[in-house]
């Protein structure tokens, strides 16, 4: 079974699901069990580039930065797999396009490496920085002697 990040669960901010302020309501705590099905179904949404389900989860409280047990958020999985459409509906919603993963890596290195043109211009719109990360998406652009990533990432050189 995947373990995941424990504030991933539970704070609101940046990372679990709106509205877990730790006020006792009345409601019994969610089943970690469950969480852990439900947080690998969001997860799959993204990988599987399911944008309209996804969204509505988002909308439902789950953060759009919700990040796995590597780091990994949501638009760095639908980015990586090259699903533009998922990778808007989570900007849409407050996703950030810079938050890198454990290993230092941008949802935009990831859409470079795996040469998604329409997922870098998406992210770039959405306001990603090609110097964010190790190696940054500039850097692995240059890596892999990609140039047309280079002119999408470098517009004015």
């Amino acid at each position: 079974m995947p373990s995941w990040h424990a504030e991933d669960m539970t704070d609101s901010a940046d990372h679990g699901v709106d509205g877990a302020d730790g006020a006792d309501d009345g409601a019994a705590a969610p089943d970690p069990d469950e969480l852990l099905e439900l947080w690998a179904r969001v997860f799959g949404l993204a990988r599987e580039g399911q944008s309209e389900t996804l969204a509505a989860y988002v909308d439902a409280g789950v953060s759009p930065n919700l990040t796995n047990d590597r780091g990994d958020t949501l638009v760095m999985l639908a980015a990586y797999h090259g699903h533009v459409e998922t990778v808007r509906a989570l900007l849409q919603r407050g996703a950030d396009p810079n938050r890198l993963n454990d290993r230092g890596q941008s949802p935009l290195a990831g859409a470079v490496f795996k040469d998604e043109p329409e997922v870098v211009r998406a992210l770039l719109d959405g306001g990603a920085d090609p110097a964010a990360g190790h190696p940054s998406a500039l850097d692995t652009a240059r890596m892999f002697g990609n140039s047309a990533m280079l002119a999408l990432l470098r517009p004015e050189v």
